[in-house]
């Protein structure tokens, strides 16, 4: 039998000591961009505070480049965390009765237990972030009164009320019951590889690519894409009426959707794949990012990139572009719904290529302005 730490008793103090904080924000990525400013918030109220975050393996990437060390002090590959904790809760879930799961289990949880953290604070609200929270051996463990699944709010210490809009701004109120003071400014920061950054330059350069947008035609699920032969007609408008060059983000699985851009796109468009910590740094040089509501646009927010962001089934005022010049486009007849169907969302389809180039025209003059 594999020794698992007990559980804590819940319990509320009066006062709370704040010198090591774990963060618990496994995934998906434009989940985890989310919960960065809070971060940083967290890190402008507590200077001198550790910080350790629970994360996937697959999105690591977002807190520490590739081949960095996951703990230590922190540089530009890890900017914001003092010590990163991988998981893969999928792999876990895939042979829950193995004893190799097991054992990795106990020794996340003993790795987490050993940093001995103050105060956890779960951004995900899941029954398996919160119970990693708890088995942290934090004596504080905050989270949201409502969270996404109702039984995670049992393992929290403090559950707090948030009636913001925006998922940044609701993560941010959960982080002020923390630190009791709101931020001064809100602001997050990427790893940034100098190798991969000189990489990415030296292709682009290799390329003959100066300025360029980057079209984005996948999506979490079908309801949230827009067509991929909309994005070719995209690219073509944006070469003749901005002079850029569009490359085309093609995540895993996403070959043929980036396959019938470039078609379209007759010459306009090229398809590029990249691991996180190209795509950041693809992103971070970018002049204009246009796409739907997933992690590569929250990317770009995050960077300060402008972004032509397309809506359909998700509410931009929950999910939209956070903190950079944006331009939100959504048809009035959109219903708001998380229902995963396969078909685009039929109000997203009423908006065509010369509309989002318009705004992404407008927008760029104004960014130059």
């Amino acid at each position: 039998m594999h020794d698992i730490p007990p559980l804590l008793p819940k319990s509320v103090t009066s006062g709370i000591k704040i010198d090591r904080v774990l963060i618990v924000r496994l995934g998906a990525m434009g989940d985890v961009l989310h919960a960065l400013p809070p971060a940083s918030a967290l890190r402008q109220a507590f200077p001198s505070v550790q910080i350790g975050w629970v994360i996937e393996e697959r999105w690591a990437e977002l807190l520490c480049s590739r081949d960095t060390p996951r703990c230590g002090p922190r540089l530009a590959q890890r900017p914001l965390v003092d010590r990163v904790h991988w998981v893969n809760t999928r792999a876990w879930r895939n042979a829950l009765f193995s004893d190799a799961t097991w054992s990795a289990v106990v020794s996340a949880i003993k790795e987490l237990r050993a940093e001995r953290y103050d105060v956890a604070i779960d951004f995900q609200g899941a029954v398996r972030s919160a119970l990693l929270a708890r088995f942290s051996g934090a004596p504080q463990i905050f989270g949201f009164a409502q969270p996404r699944e109702n039984a995670a709010s049992m393992f929290y210490t403090r559950q707090v009320h948030s009636r913001n809009a925006h998922v940044v701004d609701q993560n941010l109120s959960l982080l002020r019951a923390v630190t009791r003071t709101p931020p001064d400014r809100i602001s997050a920061e990427l790893p940034r590889d100098p190798f991969v950054e000189s990489s990415i330059l030296k292709k682009l350069k290799s390329l003959a690519i100066g300025s360029y947008a980057i079209l984005n035609p996948g999506a979490g699920w079908g309801a949230k894409q827009w067509p991929a032969e909309r994005y070719g007609q995209t690219a073509r408008l944006l070469a003749e009426r901005a002079g850029l060059t569009s490359l085309v983000n093609c995540g895993p699985g996403e070959e043929a959707l980036a396959s019938e851009v470039e078609e379209t796109a007759g010459g306009a468009a090229q398809a590029i794949s990249t691991s996180i910590s190209e795509l950041i740094a693809l992103t971070r040089h970018a002049t204009l990012f246009i796409g739907g509501d997933t992690g590569p646009m929250h990317m770009a927010a995050i960077l300060g990139v402008p972004v032509v962001a397309i809506f359909g089934p998700t509410n931009p005022a929950r999910n939209g572009p956070y903190g950079t010049r944006s331009i939100v486009l959504r048809n009035a007849a959109s219903i708001t719904s998380h229902a995963r169907h396969p078909r685009p969302d039929a109000a997203m389809l009423e908006i065509g290529a010369p509309e989002v180039v318009d705004a992404a025209v407008k927008l760029l003059g104004a960014t130059r302005a």
